[in-house]
């Protein structure tokens, strides 16, 4: 699996634990910055870089999911989430992880780094890689709803 990550200063230390572990875990993963740490960065271009790359991916074939990180996730979560079909769940607890693939067909995780520790986060973050979206009729109705908005601003 290719897996894009991004996070802002609060989730730096995170981000390069989760990068070594997956990769060992036989994953393919970008890191999308920040490179280094600075108390004032700005988290949403780190985070709209490593959703389009998830979009990029995905329009090319390839099984890819993104990992956002921030203080709370909060604001990355918001970011990942302007990119043009992303869906990016906030996840705090292994029922919000396995539901935002099941459910919501979800490509970008975002996890509050202030709000877990590493063990935790792995965790969550393995669930949400291993968990396939159910292909529920409903579901997939429910996604073709905002994807339609999305793309025409209109609610059906």
């Amino acid at each position: 699996m290719r897996i894009h990550i991004a996070t802002d200063h609060a989730g730096l230390e995170l981000s390069h634990f989760l990068i070594s572990e997956l990769s060992k875990a036989g994953h393919e993963v970008f890191d999308h910055g920040p490179k280094e740490y600075d108390p004032l960065d700005d988290y949403p271009g780190f985070c709209i870089t490593a959703a389009l790359a998830v979009r990029a991916d995905e329009d090319a074939g390839a099984q890819a999911l993104g990992i956002v990180l921030g203080g709370s996730g909060n604001g990355e979560q918001m970011a990942a989430n302007k990119v043009h079909g992303i869906r990016a769940a906030l996840v705090w607890n292994l029922d919000t992880a396995k539901l935002a693939r099941q459910h919501n067909d979800a490509n970008v995780v975002a996890v509050g780094a202030r709000q877990h520790d590493q063990t935790e986060v792995l965790e969550l973050i393995k669930v949400f890689i291993a968990e396939p979206f159910s292909q529920d009729e409903r579901h997939i109705r429910r996604i073709g709803k905002i994807a339609s908005y999305e793309q025409t601003g209109d609610i059906s």
